[in-house]
C-alpha cells in the first residue's frame, strides 16, 4: 500500500520517524493560526496568507509521513508490524488526512473571505456594500474551531497510540 512519495529512510534512519515531528509542529502551529485568523480580525491581517500556507504545508506532509509510516511498518522486524498496536496507530493516522484537508480549506476561506469581505464581527460597518452578514462571520469561525482543534485532537490521539506502540511498557522494566 506504499504511494508514490515514500521516503523510506532518510540518512539512514526511519523517514516517518523524522517526518512525523515536521507534522506535529506544522499541524498544530496551522490549527493556531487558522483559529487566530478566524475569530480576531487583527491576527488575520497579520498572518495574511502564511495561515493557508502552513495549512497547506501540512496537508502535503501528512500523506507523504502516512506513506512512510507504512512503508516502515511492512518493514519492522519480528511482525512487530502487525501487532495490535501498531494495526492500532496505521489505522489512527489514515484519519488525519481529512481534518488537513478541512485545516487547508477552511484557511483557505478565511482568508480569500477576510480579503475580500473583511470578516467582521460589527456586520456592515460603514455600509460598505461587500460586508457579509455577522452570522457567517460566526458560521466560519465556528467551523474553524471544529477542524482546528478536531485535527489536534486526531493528532494528538495518534501520535500517542504511536508512542504506546513502541515504548509501551518499555520505560516501566
Amino acid at each position: 500500500m506504499n504511494g508514490v512519495f515514500v521516503f523510506d529512510k532518510i540518512h539512514g534512519l526511519p523517514g516517518h520517524v523524522l517526518l512525523i515531528h515536521l507534522v506535529v509542529v506544522i499541524l498544530p502551529m496551522a490549527a493556531l493560526m487558522l483559529i487566530a485568523s478566524a475569530v480576531w480580525p487583527a491576527a488575520r491581517a497579520k498572518l495574511g496568507v502564511l495561515t493557508p500556507a502552513a495549512a497547506l504545508v501540512a496537508l502535503i506532509l501528512v500523506p507523504i509521513t502516512t506513506d512512510a509510516g507504512h512503508y516502515l511498518q511492512d518493514h519492522l522486524p519480528n511482525n512487530f508490524g502487525q501487532s495490535a498496536q501498531v494495526r492500532h496507530h496505521a489505522a489512527l493516522g489514515e484519519n488525519l488526512l481529512p481534518w488537513a484537508v478541512g485545516i487547508f480549506v477552511m484557511a483557505a476561506a478565511v482568508w480569500i473571505l477576510g480579503r475580500r469581505f473583511g470578516l467582521s464581527w460589527r456586520g456592515s460597518a460603514g455600509g460598505a456594500a461587500r460586508a457579509l452578514p455577522v452570522w457567517v462571520t460566526a458560521l466560519v469561525a465556528a467551523l474553524s474551531i471544529v477542524v482546528a482543534v478536531g485535527g489536534t485532537i486526531q493528532l494528538y490521539r495518534i501520535g500517542d497510540s504511536g508512542a504506546r506502540s513502541v515504548w509501551g511498557g518499555t520505560l516501566s522494566h
